[in-house]
Protein backbone atom coordinates (compact mmCIF):
# COMPACT_ATOMS: atom_id res chain seq x y z
CA UNK A 1 0.00 0.00 0.00
CA UNK A 2 1.14 3.14 -0.71
CA UNK A 3 0.24 6.72 0.59
CA UNK A 4 0.28 9.69 -1.41
CA UNK A 5 3.33 11.10 -1.09
CA UNK A 6 4.22 13.89 -3.34
CA UNK A 7 0.53 15.45 -2.02
CA UNK A 8 2.55 15.50 1.07
CA UNK A 9 5.67 17.13 -0.38
CA UNK A 10 3.47 19.55 -2.15
CA UNK A 11 1.93 20.93 0.98
CA UNK A 12 5.33 20.20 3.17
CA UNK A 13 8.62 20.93 0.66
CA UNK A 14 10.57 21.87 3.95
CA UNK A 15 9.33 17.64 5.21
CA UNK A 16 10.75 16.56 1.39
CA UNK A 17 14.11 18.20 2.20
CA UNK A 18 14.82 16.72 5.50
CA UNK A 19 13.73 13.37 4.35
CA UNK A 20 15.69 13.66 1.20
CA UNK A 21 18.85 15.30 3.07
CA UNK A 22 18.92 12.56 6.00
CA UNK A 23 18.76 9.88 2.79
CA UNK A 24 21.29 11.25 1.00
CA UNK A 25 23.54 11.34 4.08
CA UNK A 26 22.97 7.22 4.15
CA UNK A 27 20.49 7.00 7.09
CA UNK A 28 17.11 5.16 7.07
CA UNK A 29 14.01 7.51 7.27
CA UNK A 30 10.74 7.39 7.43
CA UNK A 31 7.10 9.19 8.01
CA UNK A 32 5.39 8.14 10.97
CA UNK A 33 2.60 8.74 12.63
CA UNK A 34 -0.68 11.08 11.99
CA UNK A 35 0.33 11.87 8.64
CA UNK A 36 0.37 8.23 7.04
CA UNK A 37 -2.58 7.22 9.74
CA UNK A 38 -4.39 10.12 7.45
CA UNK A 39 -3.46 9.50 4.50
CA UNK A 40 -4.40 5.50 5.04
CA UNK A 41 -7.79 6.65 6.42
CA UNK A 42 -8.62 8.80 3.20
CA UNK A 43 -7.68 6.30 1.02
CA UNK A 44 -9.96 4.14 2.63
CA UNK A 45 -12.86 6.27 3.02
CA UNK A 46 -12.54 8.24 -0.44
CA UNK A 47 -12.16 11.36 0.69
CA UNK A 48 -9.67 14.17 0.13
CA UNK A 49 -6.51 13.94 2.21
CA UNK A 50 -5.06 17.10 3.34
CA UNK A 51 -1.53 16.62 5.06
CA UNK A 52 -1.46 18.40 8.50
CA UNK A 53 1.40 17.99 10.87
CA UNK A 54 4.38 15.48 9.40
CA UNK A 55 6.39 13.84 12.08
CA UNK A 56 9.82 12.05 10.54
CA UNK A 57 11.62 8.97 12.09
CA UNK A 58 15.30 8.27 11.10
CA UNK A 59 18.36 6.32 12.23
CA UNK A 60 20.55 9.17 12.30
CA UNK A 61 21.12 10.37 16.32
CA UNK A 62 20.32 13.42 17.39
CA UNK A 63 23.78 15.39 17.20
CA UNK A 64 23.75 14.89 13.10
CA UNK A 65 20.26 16.78 12.55
CA UNK A 66 21.96 20.36 13.24
CA UNK A 67 25.09 19.63 11.09
CA UNK A 68 23.01 18.19 8.11
CA UNK A 69 20.68 21.17 8.32
CA UNK A 70 22.80 23.84 8.63
CA UNK A 71 20.55 26.33 6.47
CA UNK A 72 17.74 25.55 9.03
CA UNK A 73 16.94 26.59 12.73
CA UNK A 74 17.06 23.41 14.89
CA UNK A 75 15.65 23.02 18.37
CA UNK A 76 17.00 20.20 20.59
CA UNK A 77 13.32 20.11 22.17
CA UNK A 78 13.79 16.67 23.49
CA UNK A 79 17.66 15.34 23.00
CA UNK A 80 17.94 13.28 25.45
CA UNK A 81 14.89 11.51 23.79
CA UNK A 82 16.18 11.90 20.49
CA UNK A 83 14.27 14.36 19.31
CA UNK A 84 14.81 17.51 17.29
CA UNK A 85 12.70 19.85 15.83
CA UNK A 86 13.47 21.85 12.78
CA UNK A 87 11.91 24.66 11.77
CA UNK A 88 11.10 25.56 7.85
CA UNK A 89 11.75 28.94 6.30
CA UNK A 90 7.71 29.44 6.66
CA UNK A 91 8.33 28.94 10.22
CA UNK A 92 6.51 25.33 10.54
CA UNK A 93 7.95 22.44 12.89
CA UNK A 94 8.99 19.32 11.73
CA UNK A 95 9.92 16.98 14.24
CA UNK A 96 12.41 14.53 13.86
CA UNK A 97 12.98 11.55 16.08
CA UNK A 98 15.63 8.90 16.47
CA UNK A 99 14.99 5.65 16.16
CA UNK A 100 14.77 4.19 20.46
CA UNK A 101 13.13 1.82 22.49
CA UNK A 102 12.13 2.89 26.23
CA UNK A 103 12.78 1.29 29.22
CA UNK A 104 11.82 1.79 32.89
CA UNK A 105 8.61 3.28 33.44
CA UNK A 106 8.34 3.43 37.41
CA UNK A 107 6.32 6.39 37.57
CA UNK A 108 4.10 5.69 34.70
CA UNK A 109 5.15 9.24 33.11
CA UNK A 110 8.41 9.24 31.79
CA UNK A 111 11.04 6.29 30.70
CA UNK A 112 14.18 5.73 32.90
CA UNK A 113 16.66 4.62 29.80
CA UNK A 114 16.83 5.27 26.32
CA UNK A 115 17.95 3.50 23.82
CA UNK A 116 18.59 4.38 20.37
CA UNK A 117 17.42 0.90 18.22
CA UNK A 118 16.28 0.29 14.75
CA UNK A 119 12.44 1.28 12.85
CA UNK A 120 11.20 -2.27 14.03
CA UNK A 121 11.53 -1.74 17.90
CA UNK A 122 10.68 1.95 17.47
CA UNK A 123 7.24 1.59 16.13
CA UNK A 124 6.89 -1.35 18.65
CA UNK A 125 7.11 1.19 21.69
CA UNK A 126 4.37 3.40 20.30
CA UNK A 127 0.81 3.58 21.84
CA UNK A 128 -1.88 2.43 19.20
CA UNK A 129 -1.48 0.30 16.58
CA UNK A 130 -3.27 2.76 14.17
CA UNK A 131 0.08 5.62 15.17
CA UNK A 132 2.40 2.84 15.02
CA UNK A 133 2.48 2.91 11.29
CA UNK A 134 5.06 4.42 8.72
CA UNK A 135 5.73 5.22 5.41
CA UNK A 136 9.01 5.18 2.98
CA UNK A 137 10.42 8.58 1.25
CA UNK A 138 8.33 7.37 -1.73
CA UNK A 139 5.22 6.36 -0.02
CA UNK A 140 5.39 2.83 0.50
CA UNK A 141 3.48 1.97 3.80
CA UNK A 142 5.05 -0.10 6.78
CA UNK A 143 2.71 -2.32 8.88
CA UNK A 144 4.60 -4.33 11.54
CA UNK A 145 1.63 -3.85 14.37
CA UNK A 146 -1.78 -3.91 12.02
CA UNK A 147 -2.70 -0.91 12.14
CA UNK A 148 -3.87 -1.22 8.78
CA UNK A 149 -6.60 -3.74 9.46
CA UNK A 150 -7.53 -1.62 13.11
CA UNK A 151 -7.88 1.43 10.36
CA UNK A 152 -10.12 -0.73 8.17
CA UNK A 153 -12.23 -2.07 11.38
CA UNK A 154 -11.85 1.31 12.79
CA UNK A 155 -10.87 0.17 16.23
CA UNK A 156 -8.15 2.13 18.81
CA UNK A 157 -6.02 -0.75 20.16
CA UNK A 158 -3.05 -0.43 22.11
CA UNK A 159 -0.17 -2.12 20.45
CA UNK A 160 0.96 -5.42 22.23
CA UNK A 161 0.38 -5.82 26.19
CA UNK A 162 -2.62 -2.87 26.99
CA UNK A 163 -1.57 -3.09 30.21
CA UNK A 164 2.31 -2.75 29.63
CA UNK A 165 1.59 0.41 27.02
CA UNK A 166 -0.48 2.23 29.48
CA UNK A 167 1.80 1.57 32.16
CA UNK A 168 4.27 3.53 30.23
CA UNK A 169 2.38 6.70 30.45
CA UNK A 170 -0.66 6.67 31.64
CA UNK A 171 -1.94 10.07 30.05
CA UNK A 172 -2.23 7.15 26.92
CA UNK A 173 -5.89 6.32 28.42
CA UNK A 174 -7.12 9.84 27.62
CA UNK A 175 -5.52 9.55 24.33
CA UNK A 176 -7.32 6.73 23.62
CA UNK A 177 -10.12 8.25 24.27
CA UNK A 178 -9.46 10.97 22.23
CA UNK A 179 -8.55 9.22 19.38
CA UNK A 180 -11.92 7.64 19.47
CA UNK A 181 -13.93 11.10 19.34
CA UNK A 182 -11.36 12.17 16.89
CA UNK A 183 -11.67 9.58 14.27
CA UNK A 184 -15.16 8.29 15.32
CA UNK A 185 -13.62 4.73 16.00
CA UNK A 186 -14.49 2.32 18.56
CA UNK A 187 -12.39 1.08 21.82
CA UNK A 188 -10.95 -2.47 21.38
CA UNK A 189 -12.31 -4.47 24.03
CA UNK A 190 -8.62 -5.36 25.91
CA UNK A 191 -7.95 -2.15 25.80
CA UNK A 192 -11.14 -0.38 27.36
CA UNK A 193 -10.90 -3.38 29.91
CA UNK A 194 -6.73 -2.28 30.76
CA UNK A 195 -8.02 0.79 31.17
CA UNK A 196 -10.74 0.54 33.55
CA UNK A 197 -7.77 -1.47 35.37
CA UNK A 198 -5.73 1.70 35.41
CA UNK A 199 -7.84 4.69 35.44
CA UNK A 200 -7.39 6.15 39.21
CA UNK A 201 -3.62 5.69 38.09
CA UNK A 202 -4.26 9.07 35.98
CA UNK A 203 -4.22 11.10 38.72
CA UNK A 204 -0.36 9.91 38.46
CA UNK A 205 -0.13 12.19 35.22
CA UNK A 206 0.56 16.46 35.74
CA UNK A 207 -2.70 18.41 35.46
CA UNK A 208 -1.45 20.08 33.02
CA UNK A 209 -1.28 17.05 30.35
CA UNK A 210 -4.95 15.78 31.49
CA UNK A 211 -6.36 19.46 30.76
CA UNK A 212 -4.38 19.68 27.19
CA UNK A 213 -6.06 15.49 26.01
CA UNK A 214 -9.48 17.23 27.37
CA UNK A 215 -8.97 20.38 25.25
CA UNK A 216 -8.54 18.24 22.52
CA UNK A 217 -11.18 15.79 23.46
CA UNK A 218 -13.82 18.69 23.21
CA UNK A 219 -12.62 20.14 19.70
CA UNK A 220 -13.61 16.86 18.44
CA UNK A 221 -17.47 16.57 17.15
CA UNK A 222 -17.68 13.53 19.41
CA UNK A 223 -17.06 15.09 23.10
CA UNK A 224 -20.38 13.99 23.93
CA UNK A 225 -19.14 10.82 23.29
CA UNK A 226 -16.31 11.39 24.82
CA UNK A 227 -17.58 12.21 27.80
CA UNK A 228 -20.01 9.29 28.11
CA UNK A 229 -16.42 6.67 27.49
CA UNK A 230 -14.53 8.63 30.55
CA UNK A 231 -17.56 7.98 32.69
CA UNK A 232 -17.37 4.06 31.61
CA UNK A 233 -14.25 3.68 31.83
CA UNK A 234 -13.81 4.92 35.32
CA UNK A 235 -11.81 8.31 34.27
CA UNK A 236 -14.37 10.62 34.73
CA UNK A 237 -14.78 10.60 38.42
CA UNK A 238 -10.81 11.37 38.89
CA UNK A 239 -10.40 13.97 36.65
CA UNK A 240 -13.85 16.23 36.36
CA UNK A 241 -15.19 14.62 39.84
CA UNK A 242 -17.53 17.26 39.45
CA UNK A 243 -19.36 16.21 36.48
CA UNK A 244 -19.20 12.67 37.40
CA UNK A 245 -21.32 13.96 40.87
CA UNK A 246 -24.50 14.63 38.27
CA UNK A 247 -24.99 11.07 37.08
CA UNK A 248 -28.11 10.12 39.06
CA UNK A 249 -29.24 13.65 40.09
CA UNK A 250 -33.36 13.69 39.43
CA UNK A 251 -34.68 16.57 37.18
CA UNK A 252 -38.48 17.55 36.76
CA UNK A 253 -39.37 15.18 33.96
CA UNK A 254 -41.73 17.68 32.43
CA UNK A 255 -38.76 19.93 31.48
CA UNK A 256 -36.47 17.41 31.33
CA UNK A 257 -37.53 14.40 29.67
CA UNK A 258 -34.22 12.95 28.83
CA UNK A 259 -32.91 12.10 32.22
CA UNK A 260 -30.87 12.92 34.88
CA UNK A 261 -28.24 15.65 35.28
CA UNK A 262 -25.63 13.83 33.39
CA UNK A 263 -27.49 12.59 30.88
CA UNK A 264 -29.12 16.19 30.17
CA UNK A 265 -25.29 17.09 30.23
CA UNK A 266 -24.05 14.68 27.50
CA UNK A 267 -27.23 15.62 25.55
CA UNK A 268 -26.73 19.31 25.51
CA UNK A 269 -22.95 18.62 24.70
CA UNK A 270 -24.07 16.35 21.70
CA UNK A 271 -26.10 19.43 20.28
CA UNK A 272 -22.75 22.14 20.26
CA UNK A 273 -21.06 18.71 18.96
CA UNK A 274 -23.27 19.33 15.69
CA UNK A 275 -22.61 22.92 15.50
CA UNK A 276 -19.71 24.16 17.00
CA UNK A 277 -15.89 22.94 17.75
CA UNK A 278 -15.00 25.33 20.61
CA UNK A 279 -13.72 23.98 23.45
CA UNK A 280 -13.84 26.95 26.18
CA UNK A 281 -17.54 26.97 25.03
CA UNK A 282 -17.82 22.93 25.18
CA UNK A 283 -16.64 23.88 28.83
CA UNK A 284 -19.04 26.12 29.79
CA UNK A 285 -22.22 23.31 28.49
CA UNK A 286 -20.26 20.83 30.31
CA UNK A 287 -20.42 22.86 33.72
CA UNK A 288 -24.10 24.36 33.06
CA UNK A 289 -25.73 22.61 35.91
CA UNK A 290 -23.00 21.36 38.11
CA UNK A 291 -24.19 23.13 40.61
CA UNK A 292 -27.28 21.34 40.49
CA UNK A 293 -26.88 18.87 43.39
CA UNK A 294 -25.44 21.11 45.57
CA UNK A 295 -28.58 23.58 45.07
CA UNK A 296 -30.80 20.56 45.23
CA UNK A 297 -29.02 19.20 48.35
CA UNK A 298 -29.35 23.01 50.25
CA UNK A 299 -32.86 23.64 49.46
CA UNK A 300 -33.25 19.83 50.64
CA UNK A 301 -34.42 17.93 47.52
CA UNK A 302 -37.21 21.21 47.17
CA UNK A 303 -35.71 23.10 44.18
CA UNK A 304 -32.24 23.74 42.46
CA UNK A 305 -32.40 27.49 42.60
CA UNK A 306 -29.09 29.13 42.89
CA UNK A 307 -27.49 26.66 40.65
CA UNK A 308 -26.30 28.93 38.35
CA UNK A 309 -23.79 30.68 40.56
CA UNK A 310 -22.89 27.49 42.24
CA UNK A 311 -22.27 26.08 39.08
CA UNK A 312 -19.89 29.34 38.55
CA UNK A 313 -17.80 28.80 41.66
CA UNK A 314 -17.66 25.05 40.67
CA UNK A 315 -16.56 25.34 37.62
CA UNK A 316 -13.78 27.80 38.89
CA UNK A 317 -12.58 25.49 41.13
CA UNK A 318 -12.51 22.64 38.64
CA UNK A 319 -10.59 24.64 35.46
CA UNK A 320 -8.08 25.98 38.00
CA UNK A 321 -7.00 22.74 39.22
CA UNK A 322 -6.76 21.51 35.43
CA UNK A 323 -4.10 24.73 35.25
CA UNK A 324 -6.45 26.48 32.46
CA UNK A 325 -5.33 30.01 31.98
CA UNK A 326 -6.82 33.14 34.31
CA UNK A 327 -8.89 34.80 31.14
CA UNK A 328 -10.30 31.10 30.20
CA UNK A 329 -11.72 30.11 33.51
CA UNK A 330 -13.77 33.44 34.30
CA UNK A 331 -14.82 33.25 30.41
CA UNK A 332 -16.79 29.86 31.08
CA UNK A 333 -17.07 30.58 34.77
CA UNK A 334 -19.26 34.10 33.22
CA UNK A 335 -21.25 31.68 30.78
CA UNK A 336 -22.52 29.07 33.77
CA UNK A 337 -23.32 31.91 36.09
CA UNK A 338 -25.20 33.87 33.42
CA UNK A 339 -27.06 30.84 31.32
CA UNK A 340 -30.30 31.27 32.90
CA UNK A 341 -30.51 34.82 32.94
CA UNK A 342 -29.67 35.34 29.30
CA UNK A 343 -32.92 33.06 28.55
CA UNK A 344 -34.88 36.09 30.24
CA UNK A 345 -33.68 38.89 27.74
CA UNK A 346 -37.09 39.49 26.60
CA UNK A 347 -38.27 40.30 29.95
CA UNK A 348 -35.53 42.82 31.21
CA UNK A 349 -36.14 46.10 30.89
CA UNK A 350 -34.28 47.95 27.41
CA UNK A 351 -31.13 49.15 29.91
CA UNK A 352 -30.60 46.08 31.89
CA UNK A 353 -30.97 44.22 27.59
CA UNK A 354 -28.19 46.31 26.62
CA UNK A 355 -25.79 46.05 29.61
CA UNK A 356 -26.29 42.40 29.34
CA UNK A 357 -25.31 42.44 25.67
CA UNK A 358 -22.61 44.61 26.00
CA UNK A 359 -20.51 42.56 28.58
CA UNK A 360 -17.07 42.02 27.26
CA UNK A 361 -17.95 44.24 24.51
CA UNK A 362 -14.90 44.86 21.72
CA UNK A 363 -15.34 48.23 20.16
CA UNK A 364 -12.62 47.68 17.84
CA UNK A 365 -15.37 45.34 15.64
CA UNK A 366 -18.07 46.98 14.02
CA UNK A 367 -21.90 46.01 15.33
CA UNK A 368 -22.38 44.12 11.97
CA UNK A 369 -19.61 41.56 13.27
CA UNK A 370 -22.04 40.38 16.23
CA UNK A 371 -19.69 37.66 17.67
CA UNK A 372 -16.98 39.77 17.40
CA UNK A 373 -18.34 42.35 18.96
CA UNK A 374 -20.12 40.64 21.57
CA UNK A 375 -18.31 37.62 22.55
CA UNK A 376 -19.51 36.72 25.82
CA UNK A 377 -23.00 37.46 24.76
CA UNK A 378 -22.63 35.27 21.83
CA UNK A 379 -21.45 32.41 23.76
CA UNK A 380 -24.52 32.68 26.65
CA UNK A 381 -26.50 32.85 23.38
CA UNK A 382 -25.31 29.40 22.35
CA UNK A 383 -24.95 28.00 25.95
CA UNK A 384 -28.74 28.92 26.20
CA UNK A 385 -29.56 27.08 22.58
CA UNK A 386 -27.99 23.81 23.64
CA UNK A 387 -29.38 23.83 26.69
CA UNK A 388 -32.76 24.11 25.93
CA UNK A 389 -32.29 22.17 22.96
CA UNK A 390 -30.92 19.18 25.27
CA UNK A 391 -34.81 19.43 27.14
CA UNK A 392 -38.12 19.95 26.65
CA UNK A 393 -38.20 24.06 26.06
CA UNK A 394 -36.21 23.31 22.42
CA UNK A 395 -36.69 26.74 20.15
CA UNK A 396 -39.53 28.05 22.39
CA UNK A 397 -36.73 28.96 25.14
CA UNK A 398 -34.02 30.93 22.40
CA UNK A 399 -35.88 31.67 19.62
CA UNK A 400 -37.25 34.53 21.46
CA UNK A 401 -34.00 35.50 22.96
CA UNK A 402 -32.43 35.57 19.16
CA UNK A 403 -35.40 37.44 18.01
CA UNK A 404 -35.01 39.95 21.09
CA UNK A 405 -31.22 40.41 19.98
CA UNK A 406 -31.66 41.26 16.55
CA UNK A 407 -33.91 43.93 17.35
CA UNK A 408 -31.29 45.08 20.58
CA UNK A 409 -29.04 45.49 17.85
CA UNK A 410 -30.82 47.80 15.82
CA UNK A 411 -31.82 49.97 18.89
CA UNK A 412 -28.10 49.37 19.80
CA UNK A 413 -27.22 51.62 16.25
CA UNK A 414 -29.66 54.55 17.88
CA UNK A 415 -28.49 54.91 21.01
CA UNK A 416 -24.59 54.33 20.44
CA UNK A 417 -24.43 52.04 23.74
CA UNK A 418 -23.06 51.79 26.65
CA UNK A 419 -19.70 53.75 25.92
CA UNK A 420 -22.01 56.83 24.57
CA UNK A 421 -24.11 56.47 28.11
CA UNK A 422 -20.73 57.22 29.81
CA UNK A 423 -20.04 59.90 27.62
CA UNK A 424 -23.40 61.78 28.71
CA UNK A 425 -23.03 61.68 31.99
CA UNK A 426 -20.59 60.27 34.46
CA UNK A 427 -19.67 60.15 38.18
CA UNK A 428 -17.83 62.81 38.56
CA UNK A 429 -20.99 65.05 37.00
CA UNK A 430 -22.74 63.96 39.91
CA UNK A 431 -20.60 64.57 42.38
CA UNK A 432 -19.94 68.52 40.89
CA UNK A 433 -23.86 68.61 41.09
CA UNK A 434 -23.80 67.74 44.69
CA UNK A 435 -25.11 64.36 45.57
CA UNK A 436 -23.05 62.78 48.18
CA UNK A 437 -20.35 60.02 47.47
CA UNK A 438 -21.22 56.46 48.14
CA UNK A 439 -23.57 53.78 46.84
CA UNK A 440 -26.33 55.72 46.56
CA UNK A 441 -24.64 57.88 44.09
CA UNK A 442 -24.05 53.99 42.10
CA UNK A 443 -27.61 53.79 41.85
CA UNK A 444 -28.42 56.77 40.55
CA UNK A 445 -26.08 56.85 37.77
CA UNK A 446 -26.82 53.37 36.95
CA UNK A 447 -30.75 54.69 36.94
CA UNK A 448 -29.87 57.24 34.35
CA UNK A 449 -27.78 55.17 31.99
CA UNK A 450 -30.49 52.13 31.79
CA UNK A 451 -32.48 55.11 31.07
CA UNK A 452 -30.53 56.41 28.17
CA UNK A 453 -29.52 52.89 26.69
CA UNK A 454 -33.30 52.22 26.67
CA UNK A 455 -33.23 55.23 24.43
CA UNK A 456 -35.43 57.77 27.17
CA UNK A 457 -32.66 60.17 27.31
CA UNK A 458 -30.75 61.11 24.44
CA UNK A 459 -28.18 64.18 25.72
CA UNK A 460 -26.50 65.52 27.96
CA UNK A 461 -28.81 68.56 29.04
CA UNK A 462 -31.65 65.37 29.31
CA UNK A 463 -29.01 63.39 31.43
CA UNK A 464 -28.25 66.70 33.96
CA UNK A 465 -31.87 67.09 34.01
CA UNK A 466 -32.65 63.65 35.65
CA UNK A 467 -29.97 63.85 37.77
CA UNK A 468 -31.19 67.16 39.13
CA UNK A 469 -34.37 65.38 39.83
CA UNK A 470 -32.32 63.05 42.00
CA UNK A 471 -30.55 65.57 43.45
CA UNK A 472 -34.19 67.45 44.38
CA UNK A 473 -35.59 64.10 46.25
CA UNK A 474 -32.23 63.41 48.08
CA UNK A 475 -32.80 66.83 49.60
CA UNK A 476 -36.27 66.17 50.61
CA UNK A 477 -35.90 62.97 52.44
CA UNK A 478 -33.14 64.14 54.14
CA UNK A 479 -32.83 68.22 54.68
CA UNK A 480 -30.05 69.30 56.36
Amino acid sequence: MRIPIERIWQEHPTAKEIVEGLSAAGHTVVLVGGVVRDAILAELSDLPFSPQDVDIATSAPPHEIPRLFPKHRVLPVGEAFGVMVVVGRDGRQYEVATFRTEEGYRDGRRPEHVRWADLAEDLKRRDFTVNGLAATPDGEVIDLVGGIADLQARLIRTIGDPDRRFSEDYLRMLRAVRFVCQLGFQLEKNTADAIRRHAEKILRISWERIRDELVRILATPRSAEGLELLADLGLLEHILPEIGRLRGVPQPEEYHPEGDVFSHTVFALRVADGIWDEPLLKLAILFHDAGKPLALARSGGEHMAGHCQLGARIAEEALTRLRFPRKDIEHVSFLVSEHMRVARLPEMGLGKQVLLLETGEKEEHPLSQCVRRFPKFSDLLRVLICDAEASAHRSRAWLPVLAQTVRLLVHLRRVQGVKRARQLISGHDLLVMGIRPGPELGKILSAIHERILAGEISSREEALKEAAKFLRSDKKANPS
